[in-house]
This record gives structure tokens, sequence and C-alpha cells, in this order.
């Protein structure tokens, strides 16, 4: 049987496009839409006078969404879910012995999904494979009416700016934020979500995504499967890869950004620390 070392020796967190079955990234943006619309509609019908209750509603709503999908349509294969973490069987530590585990967040961004008029949320899918990392995946912003998904291309526009735009979170920048900041004369963004910020990336409207202050694998897996399968760098903030389906999903810092801007950022970050 193999172990849950493996996930540590994977060759890249992704691999390459070709590597994925068509029917599992039209089944990841599938779910991630369908999981959406059902956010978008329990939004309208609880309204935002009461924020906890329509996070709590959201999340709960949307994982089991997630989780019934996958139970009926791929059986086989184990789930890593933010709101599962608990459960046994297919959700837990029967995918550190897994050959595909599904890495899902059900609403990244909890508390933008409970401001009225924000879009900047987001539900991530993604497939990890033992042996060949992340194949698989599809993070839908709701809100804005879009799913990004690693079987289409998002190129990255144009020459580098020279004051480049790093999303960041909206209450904790991370130091090396601004340090990075600093040394490259860039401008800071405060954005919503994980999610949302990758994809912020991908569409071209930052230049780059900066955080240091603690995640989890879900909150990272889809957007960064989605970056990479178009090109864009993506890695730990001391340049090592991004590795999935660990023992302990603790996943606490990334950037994302442009490729030709990751060498300078990550050494303004490496100066900083």
């Amino acid at each position: 049987m193999n172990d849950a070392s493996d996930s540590a020796s994977d060759p890249p967190p992704t691999a390459a496009p070709d590597a994925a079955a068509p029917e599992d990234v039209a089944l990841a943006a599938d779910l991630a839409a369908g999981a959406g619309e059902l956010l978008l509609k329990l939004r309208a019908e609880l309204g935002f006078e009461d924020p906890r209750a329509l996070k709590a509603a959201g999340d709960e709503e949307a994982n089991a969404h997630l989780l019934g999908r996958l139970a009926a349509e791929r059986a086989d294969d184990a789930v890593l879910s933010e709101e599962g973490r608990g459960e046994s069987g297919r959700v837990g530590t029967a995918r550190l012995s897994a050959e595909r585990v599904w890495i899902i967040d059900p609403l990244d961004g909890t508390r933008e999904y409970a401001e009225a008029g924000r879009d900047d949320w987001a539900v991530h899918v993604g497939l990890w494979q033992r042996g060949l990392g992340l194949t698989a995946a599809a993070v839908a912003l709701p809100a804005q009416g879009v799913t990004l998904r690693t079987d289409q291309r998002y190129p990255v526009p144009g020459p580098r700016p020279e004051r480049p735009r790093i999303a960041v979170s909206r209450t904790r920048p991370p130091a090396a934020a601004h340090a990075a900041a600093e040394a490259l004369d860039a401008e800071l963004v405060p954005w919503g979500s994980a999610g949302a910020k990758a994809m912020a990336v991908v569409a071209g409207k930052v230049d780059a995504y900066v955080h240091a202050g603690g995640q989890y694998e879900w909150d990272s897996a889809a957007p960064i499967a989605v970056a990479l399968a178009s090109g864009w760098h993506a890695s730990r903030i001391d340049g090592a890869p991004l590795r999935y389906n660990n023992p302990d999903p603790y996943l606490p810092d990334l950037v994302v950004c442009r490729p030709d801007l990751a060498e300078l950022l990550l050494a303004a970050i490496a100066e900083a620390a």
C-alpha cells in the first residue's frame, strides 16, 4: 500500500495539462458552479441581516452538495474538505492512502459572502492524484458569474508593469507583502478570499498575490492548479513547490504571480525575512 510519504515526493505540484481526464475537469467545473448557484440562491433567500447564520448555512449546504455529488459520481475517491475534516470514511485519514483525492473548499471567503455587494468569494474543487499531483480543478466566482478551470488557458497579459499590484488580505496583509511592496515600489490591493485573490492574478486584474498568515490545503489547491495550468508562477514564499494531500493539511504561505515577476518578488521577500 502507498503511504502518506508519497505526497511529499510527488513530481511537480501539478501534472502536465494533458494528464487530466477531461471528464474530471468537467466534473470539477460542474461541481464548483453548482455549489456557487446554491450559495447565490441561499444569499438571496436569507439576506444579510444575520451574517453568522448566512455563513453557517452557506458552509453547510455547499459542503453537503459537493460531498453528495462526489459520493454519487466518484464513490471510490477520497475527499479532503474544509467542512468535513472530522468525518470518517471518504473524508479523513483514508485520503492518505488513496490514489485520488478531491480537495474542496465549499465556501472560500465566508466574510465576503456575508457582506452585501461583495463578489470576491469562491468555491474550490481540485483533484490530486498520486504520483501526478493536482490534475484537475475549477474555481467558481459565483457572484461574478465565472468559473475558471484547468483545461482553459488564461495567458499572462502584456509586459510586466513598472509598478506591480499585489493582492493581499483585507484584514491581515502579511509583513512579506509589505516588504515586497517597498522593494518593488508595488501597490498593495486589499482583496477578498484566497481563491478570489489568486484568480484576480490569473485574470490579469493584479500582478501577484502574497500570503503568509496561515492557510490549509483547501484554501489553495484548486486556485494553484488553475494558475499553474496557464503558466503563472505559484510557490511557497521561499520558492519551494506547493505540495498537497499531506498528513497535516496546514499550508501557511504562498505566492502567485506573473512568471516575469517571480524572481524579483521572491528575492524581495527573502531579503526581508
